[in-house]
């Protein structure tokens, strides 16, 4: 890996764990992170606020929120198309893509964080993706995010001038297991992360949506609970 002191990055930030461990990874490397969020239609609005804490937490260079209407056009359970599937089995979230997948989200996002990383003169941008712990999303595949740093490369001036971007995925062959206990070793507060598809208002997570159960699988393989609120705790 180069040296990346002092270099600026763009991370993908959605308030969740794995969101907010890759951004205390790319801060252990020597980057500055300006941390990108979106405001996409999603019905867990709920994440931006846990993305704003933790943009604020983890001392970042800047937060900037993006506006988009995805829910006019992706269809999903996560823009209000369809019913959060809850209570599946570990065999079940990993067989097909489930109905929470948002059509082209990764590549809407990392277009943007492209736009933003050109501007600041940047070429590193870091995501969360995993394909390991996962819920069958195409858009969290290394293939996907090869092809996507070859097209950036070719559709970019910084990459036509021959500076390499590259699409940083450190959390890719992890499992949710080994993300809890690489952030915990960088000091991650995932008391303030969001990762529930269903949250309520106040943050407390549902407990059996997909994002929950691998969330909770990722901090019972460290055999500690999850310091997030759950409101089957307190219901």
């Amino acid at each position: 890996m180069s040296e990346a002191h002092n270099k600026k990055a763009i991370v993908l930030l959605s308030g969740g764990l794995d969101s907010a461990t890759v951004v205390a990874i790319a801060q252990s490397q020597g980057y500055t992170v300006y941390a990108l969020s979106f405001d996409y239609g999603q019905v867990h609005k709920v994440e931006l606020h846990a993305a704003a804490r933790v943009a604020k937490a983890q001392q970042i260079e800047q937060h900037a929120v993006i506006k988009l209407d995805l829910a006019a056009l992706a269809h999903s359970a996560l823009t209000g198309s369809g019913v959060v599937p809850k209570h599946r089995t570990l065999e079940e979230i990993g067989e097909g893509v489930p109905v929470t997948y948002v059509p082209a989200r990764n590549t809407v996002f990392l277009s943007l964080a492209l736009a933003w990383a050109e501007s600041l003169n940047a070429t590193d941008i870091f995501i969360g993706v995993n394909a390991l712990d996962y819920s069958g999303y195409p858009d969290c595949r290394p293939e996907f995010i090869h092809a996507f740093e070859s097209m950036a490369n070719l559709a970019t001036k910084i990459g036509t001038d021959g500076n390499q971007i590259r699409i940083h995925t450190p959390l890719i062959a992890m499992t949710k297991g080994e993300i809890v206990r690489t952030g915990l070793a960088l000091g991650v507060d995932y008391s303030i992360t969001t990762t529930c598809y269903d949250a309520t208002e106040s943050g407390e997570a549902c407990g059996s949506c997909d994002a929950c159960l691998l969330r909770l699988k990722g901090f019972g393989e460290n055999g500690i609970a999850d310091p997030a609120p759950y409101r089957a705790l307190t219901e």
